[in-house]
């Protein structure tokens, strides 16, 4: 039996500019799943999810998932949790040159599903390494940040990004741009959730943005200012001790930052006002500053506070079903001892 779980995630800046070749910072949070992968010899993977619904679902299949039986779950979430897992078993299968590997797998995740925190990417990334550290073929963090993409690639039918999967293998803040992807030194960030409850449809989230920024050259303007904010953050976080407490000016000028990267995003309208409601909760509670993460319409908005003002605040918020402190992740996906 291997056990191994990995991070979620939340943009600090630049997410959808990042479609269009503008850098963007994902930063991994101590939020996870944990995916436990069990050889056995049937060619079967039978998955156990007990958390990624309301009442869990166990399902057991040969082949592909197109052949699971029914169950009592509501297809459109057996679909996507099975999508991930399927194409996270392929994936681990052609890495370790076992194509008729079977598995017990089970899933289980403190990540809000569909809140736009990485849950998916932190399952197949966990799942990926879980699977081939059974077979005896563990994958350096390159190729099971890769093969994590694609695996999410092609669940997502082609909308997936690198930010979500290599952040989730290697921890810490990264900086995206196009298909490279590095980690960089971050301090140790103050950050704050606050969670909706609900979630946005990021293909139609992604294709209003490009409609927008190809009828007017000010939604393309957009776009462009938010990759420039994005390297004026960077070098902020650059010029701090990593993994030191940042200076209270560090943190009023990333959380300015933020401030213009809801905005601009609220701009190219895929905010929403339950996000809307808990930013302003936030910036009215001393927060430096709030933005929502990742594609928009609902999900969760990130805070910078060091106080408990923001989570409290946002507890109290109409609309927002949970707020938490998410530290940050330094270390990546790992193997924990069953």
């Amino acid at each position: 039996m291997t056990v191994c779980e990995a991070p979620g995630k939340v943009y600090l800046f630049g997410e959808h500019a990042v479609v269009y070749g503008e850098p963007a910072v994902p930063a991994a949070i101590e939020r996870r799943a944990t995916v436990t992968a069990e050889p056995r010899s049937d060619g079967h993977v039978r998955v156990e999810a007990e958390d990624l619904s309301l009442d869990g679902f166990t399902v057991e299949y040969s082949g592909g998932t197109g052949d699971r039986p029914d169950v009592d779950v509501p297809t459109p979430l057996v679909e996507a949790a099975m999508g991930y897992v399927d194409a996270a078993v392929e994936q681990a299968r052609d890495a370790a040159d076992a194509p008729d590997a079977g598995f017990d797998i089970a899933v289980e995740s403190d990540i809000p599903l569909g809140a736009g925190l990485g849950s998916s990417a932190a399952v197949v990334v966990a799942g990926i390494d879980a699977a081939t550290r059974a077979l005896g073929e563990p994958l350096d963090r390159r190729e099971l940040a890769d093969r994590a993409y694609r695996a999410e690639y092609e669940v997502q039918d082609g909308q997936a990004s690198r930010a979500d999967t290599f952040c989730s293998t290697t921890g810490g803040a990264v900086r995206v741009e196009g298909d490279d992807c590095e980690p960089i030194e971050a301090p140790n960030l103050p950050l704050v959730v606050g969670f909706d409850g609900g979630a946005g449809d990021t293909g139609e989230l992604v294709a209003g943005v490009g409609a927008l920024r190809e009828e007017y050259g000010f939604a393309a303007d957009a776009v462009e200012s938010i990759g420039d904010l994005v390297r004026t953050g960077e070098a902020l976080l650059a010029d701090a001790e990593p993994g030191g407490e940042p200076s209270p000016a560090l943190l009023a000028q990333l959380g300015e930052l933020m401030d213009f990267n809801h905005g601009l995003l609220s701009a190219l309208g895929v905010s929403a006002r339950s996000l809307d409601a808990m930013v302003w909760a936030a910036r009215d509670a001393g927060a430096h500053g709030a933005k929502l993460t990742g594609a928009g319409g609902g999900g969760c908005v990130v805070a910078l506070d060091a106080s408990d003002a923001t989570e409290t605040a946002l507890s109290f918020t109409q609309g927002c079903e949970e707020a938490f402190r998410a530290e940050l992740a330094t270390e990546g996906v790992r193997v924990v001892e069953p």
